[in-house]
């Protein structure tokens, strides 16, 4: 068992265990090149500052249902939404109800997605070690094809995504949700993430410990716990 009070290890996913090959924009554009929308690196760069642009207008990815199939429905009308606000601010098309269907499905699969180099092994070696493991992610029901077609399901002892937990980071909801998952109180778990206000501060809120991830090198206070990838993540931990 692990030597530190620690007992479980949760993560963020996208842009802490695994990201978009290329950029958003570019799948987007890729699937939307057959409808005659244009790609050259200048409409690269238009749409991801749109797509976050969007992301951050958006509402949370949470919805009051429970039956499945309307889960589902609520999901997709939610990234409807934040697609089509993408291109309303860089140029509608025709077809644009048919080009969601694709892209939407695209993300679901492995494929548009790649694991940091480090994150297997560093998932390995914590499991030896005797920590449980989790994900607490602002994600949708999508992400379970995606974590089993990149191999790493079985690492995890615990997925918690906002659209099944009725509450999304960094509401302190999300994160009780996954602790009551391992039995464990807050000063018994670690949360490692790219985003200052969902990971670390959400975290932090509720009595975990709090770890950022600093891919980008974006820099931040001395006070918070910063690694530059999970490499580092055992000196946090010992």
């Amino acid at each position: 068992m692990p030597a530190s009070p620690i007992k479980v290890v949760f993560f963020d996913a996208a842009g802490t265990l695994f990201r978009v090959k290329g950029s958003v924009g570019d799948v987007y554009l890729q699937y939307a090149a057959k409808y005659g929308v244009p790609r050259s690196q200048d409409m690269v760069t238009k749409v991801n500052q749109a797509f976050k642009d969007a992301i951050r207008q958006a509402p949370p990815p949470i919805f009051a249902v429970e039956q499945p199939e309307k889960l589902k429905q609520c999901e997709r009308l939610w990234w409807f939404d934040i697609v089509h606000a993408v291109f309303y601010r860089v140029g509608m098309f025709e077809g644009f109800d048919d080009y969601f269907e694709e892209v939407y499905e695209a993300f679901a699969r492995a494929e548009a997605w790649e694991i940091y180099p480090e994150v297997p092994e560093v998932l390995q070696q914590l499991r030896s070690q005797g920590y449980e493991m989790g994900v607490i992610s602002n994600f949708d029901t999508r992400f379970f094809d995606i974590v089993r077609g990149l191999r790493l399901e079985h690492l995890f002892d615990s997925i918690t995504i906002s659209s099944i937990a009725g509450s999304a980071k960094p509401s302190p909801q999300i994160f009780q949700h996954a602790l009551d998952q391992h039995v464990v109180e807050p000063e018994e778990a670690v949360h490692v993430g790219d985003d200052l206000k969902e990971d670390f501060e959400g975290a932090t809120d509720v009595g975990l410990s709090g770890v950022f991830l600093d891919r980008d090198g974006k820099g931040v206070d001395d006070t918070i716990p910063c690694i530059a990838n999970l490499d580092e993540l055992h000196q946090v931990l010992h």
